[in-house]
């Protein structure tokens, strides 16, 4: 089994340094047209997952064309809640962001959002579940989400997240407890 985890395509909110998680976006210009020169061939038999945002919809349908997929919440990008499509230049000062961004950047949590352990917490499950099975399976979703199952899937690299998120359009392939790079 492959298990092919590939990030969705440029937004305006990337492009603009902005935190955006639960907000539902498209791609912008920019993402689109760099997604268009990609060419990513999966088996047919590959089945598609996205987190159902549209990011990560219109990233399939460009990448691989209209395909059946199943669309699970489990893999949603991390939800910055009041920090939500604001950059760090509009929260610098903000006492609540501060808070934030110092300290345990796995266990704090966002004013009415979550922390980077509760989105670890629904997509190891969501993850440990496709692993059962023995189709191979691309999941379209976010960077941090990316991040989480490679960190989960290969903790001797002693990577963070951060270090292991992949820029937008790209991502990886698993398999046989080995991993390459998808560019």
């Amino acid at each position: 089994m492959k298990l092919y985890l590939i990030r969705h395509g440029k937004t305006q909110a990337n492009e603009q340094h902005l935190y955006c998680g639960s907000t539902d976006i498209g791609l912008s210009a920019k993402g689109i047209e760099e997604l268009e020169k990609k060419h990513y061939i999966l088996p047919d038999d590959c089945r598609f997952i996205t987190s159902g945002m549209k990011r990560t919809v219109q990233t399939l349908e460009i990448l691989f064309g209209k395909r059946d997929y199943t669309a699970d919440e489990r893999f949603r990008e991390i939800d910055f809640g009041v920090f939500e499509m604001k950059s760090y230049e509009q929260l610098k000062d903000c006492r609540e962001y501060k808070e934030w961004i110092s300290g345990d950047n796995e266990n704090n949590i966002p004013p009415r959002g979550e922390s980077g352990n509760m989105v670890r917490e629904r997509v190891i499950p969501a993850v440990k579940e496709i692993l059962e099975s023995s189709s191979d399976t691309a999941i379209i979703s976010h960077g941090g989400v990316i991040a989480i199952i490679m960190e989960y899937l290969f903790p001797d690299e002693g990577k963070n997240r951060y270090q292991w998120q992949p820029k937008q359009g790209c991502g990886y392939v698993v398999e046989n407890g080995k991993y390459s790079i998808i560019e």
